[in-house]
């Protein structure tokens, strides 16, 4: 057996070999023949640590979510704050969002496993939000659900958007305004409050 830093470092390879090919070419359109020659090793090898395609895209993929979520922690009680973060995250990383895209396109409605790292992940901010709810720092009338969803597709309303953006000097003025207008947007469905203050309930607007 080859010594453990050796196989720690082929790991390594492969990994990042791996990310670089989905975030360009999407789970179907990846090759493992590929991913294998960028990381100096051999096809077999890659299938010796994961046992597929799919396997090494959810695991790439729990790696660059795990990324984003030390970047841009999920803070309940100021959403508009958290959905500046992530816009300003996903542009500055536009291939780490293209590689989480692919997989809400590509991979099987209903066939994730139960330990995936992103449904793991998901599961938990929906946990965060309704502990939110709990202690009075958001409305309880919105489902945590859909405020994980809401909040996350304003924030990344303009990181794929790249017919829409200028080149240039133009550029930065632009994302800076559109910036605005997604922290505007869920400051209106979810405030940001101080800790110990009651949010406001749709019944008070």
């Amino acid at each position: 057996m080859p010594p453990r830093s050796s196989i720690d470092a082929t790991s390594d390879r492969i990994i990042a070999a791996a990310t670089a090919e989905f975030a360009s070419h999407g789970i179907a359109g990846a090759r493992v023949e590929r991913i294998a020659k960028a990381a100096r090793t051999g096809k077999e090898r890659v299938y010796a640590y994961f046992r597929s395609k799919e396997a090494l895209y959810r695991f790439v993929a729990g790696r660059e979510l795990a990324a984003m979520a030390e970047a841009v922690p999920l803070d309940p009680t100021d959403l508009p704050g958290y959905a500046g973060r992530m816009h300003d995250h996903a542009t500055s990383h536009p291939e780490r969002h293209r590689l989480m895209m692919w997989g809400q396109l590509e991979l099987p409605a209903g066939e994730t496993p139960s330990d995936d790292p992103v449904q793991e992940s998901l599961r938990g901010k929906i946990e965060q939000l309704r502990k939110a709810q709990e202690a009075g720092h958001l409305d309880p009338e919105w489902e945590p659900e859909d405020i994980l969803v809401f909040v996350s597709q304003l924030a990344l309303s303009w990181a794929g958007q790249t017919g829409l953006v200028p080149v240039g000097a133009e550029r930065d003025a632009f994302m800076a305004a559109h910036r605005a207008a997604i922290v505007a947007a869920v400051q209106r469905l979810f405030p940001a409050v101080a800790v110990g203050d009651a949010a406001p309930t749709a019944a008070d607007s």
